[in-house]
């Protein structure tokens, strides 16, 4: 789904012909602005506007551990305000680790973690917006109204059909995974459903869950306030309201669209730097060949939620895949595994950009720790996968799984043929150009969103503890 827009107001017209000419002065390139290319500000309409209440029960149901299996994991975890709503990682260490972010371990004996979540937990910034209708770095939530939930998922015709949209759809499927949240068969009756595949049926792992949360009369009270004239008595609870609650929790507390290029669109001239307008000008009109970074990330939000492979670097054992080339099953092919199109081999959903600075790692596996490094992978794809490296990779360490943290890169055979599926063009973008779209990707920031500590709740009705 295309979303870039045209900006037609006179205002943003002048501001762009000026920002076009300080760059020109500064590069001695006398390259003019050509189209309007900018997407249109972004307004409370592009937003969802759940009430009060489903959002406060939101907020504590994130951080709740009752939603876990073993009661040890929350949502909040992999997703917390102290870091940015993603977890700091390149990959996860799930159900059974402990601590909170970089300071997260792998565990110990028994309850230990079993495996890294082999996908970067990517930060939630946004996610309200109407237009976001594709989830997961491979696109295996979507929107899709042939569906009773109006949600294509690997759940099928199994999810409930009372989910509000597609974020409270993505919500249903952490709590189902082993090495998530639902900890190991036959650790709990939650991991014994999940591992038989159960998850909306009678003792399935979203009626095990409701049950949890019908039976605390804090929570029960909470629904019924959040859900008027749907929810009356605990029965009525079911673990889609509570995805619904989520979503609505973090579609309004994450919401994060007055950064300086925010204001820019709406009119103030003054709200980014020369340095930053200059970055955008590059980001938005490309390099001479008009290769630009806006051809995929589009849009208000700064993407197309469009699949692409872009050779970024496997890091972890990966999601395995059934398709020709898989070796050992540690290969990710992203999208593919999602549609069994072989078109699809190693492409992933770009991300979206706003509060990009604040979400390191970036990519689907977390490859990369700094935002220059990546922007430099983008900018010759296929020698910075070659000359990856491995060091900005943020991964807490057991030998059994460093082993095979770099399984993939160590194999030429895997790197030529990631190398080989790569779409992305060299971009002719020198030092200094890097310099000025660096300027601009920290013009994304949402400045309320650097500090969310009020995010979290105090406690939580379950109460079990906040503390990692």
């Amino acid at each position: 789904m295309k979303l870039t827009t045209a900006i037609t107001t006179a205002s943003i017209a002048t501001l762009l012909l000026a920002s076009s000419a300080a760059y020109a002065g500064s590069k001695g390139k006398g390259k003019e602005k050509k189209d309007d290319v900018l997407p249109d500000p972004v307004t409370d309409m592009d937003f969802r506007d759940p009430n009060a209440e489903k959002v406060e029960l939101g907020k504590n149901l994130m951080f709740d551990k009752i939603l876990s299996g073993n009661m040890n994991i929350s949502c909040g975890t992999c997703h917390h305000t102290l870091t940015d709503t993603g977890d700091g990682l390149s990959l996860p260490v799930g159900e059974g680790a402990v601590g909170l972010g970089v300071t997260r371990d792998t565990g110990n004996g028994d309850d230990a973690v079993h495996e890294r979540v082999p996908r970067n937990a990517p930060p939630v910034f946004n996610l309200g917006a109407k237009s976001f209708t594709v989830l997961f770095h491979d696109g295996r939530v979507e929107v899709n109204p042939s569906f009773p939930s109006g949600c294509k998922t690997p759940a099928g015709g199994n999810l409930p059909d009372n989910l509000e949209n597609v974020l409270a759809c993505q919500a249903m499927f952490p709590v189902t995974s082993a090495t998530e949240m639902a900890g190991q068969a036959p650790e709990n009756e939650v991991a014994i459903a999940a591992a038989a595949g159960n998850l909306a049926g009678p003792g399935g792992v979203w009626e095990l869950l409701a049950q949890r949360l019908q039976a605390i009369p804090e929570y029960v009270d909470m629904f019924r306030a959040a859900f008027p004239g749907e929810i009356f008595d605990a029965s009525d609870i079911t673990y889609a309201h509570a995805a619904n609650a989520i979503s609505a929790f973090e579609g309004v507390n994450w919401r994060a669209d007055n950064s300086p290029f925010d204001l820019f669109l709406r009119g103030d001239e003054d709200a980014m730097s020369e340095n930053a307008q200059d970055g955008m000008e590059l980001f938005y009109e490309g390099d001479e060949n008009g290769n630009s970074c806006a051809s995929c990330h589009s849009g208000p939000f700064q993407t197309d939620l469009q699949f692409h492979a872009i050779a970024m670097p496997q890091v972890g054992a990966g999601r395995g895949s059934n398709s020709p080339g898989k070796t050992g099953g540690h290969e990710d092919f992203g999208r593919q595994q999602v549609t069994g199109e072989e078109t699809d081999i190693l492409k992933f959903r770009t991300p979206t950009l706003r509060n990009v600075a604040l979400t390191a790692p970036y990519g689907h596996a977390g490859a990369y720790n700094t935002l220059r490094a990546v922007v430099e992978h983008h900018v010759d794809a296929v020698n910075a996968l070659s000359n990856y490296d491995r060091s900005q990779a943020v991964l807490p360490s057991r030998d059994d799984l460093d082993a095979l943290d770099f399984i993939t890169m160590d194999d030429p055979d895997r790197v030529a043929f990631i190398a080989d599926h790569n779409e992305l063009p060299p971009l002719g973008y020198d030092d200094e150009d890097v310099d000025r779209i660096l300027d601009f990707l920290n013009a994304l920031t949402d400045p309320s969103s650097i500090d969310l500590r009020d995010d979290s709740p105090k406690r939580v009705p379950s109460g079990l503890t906040l503390a990692e």
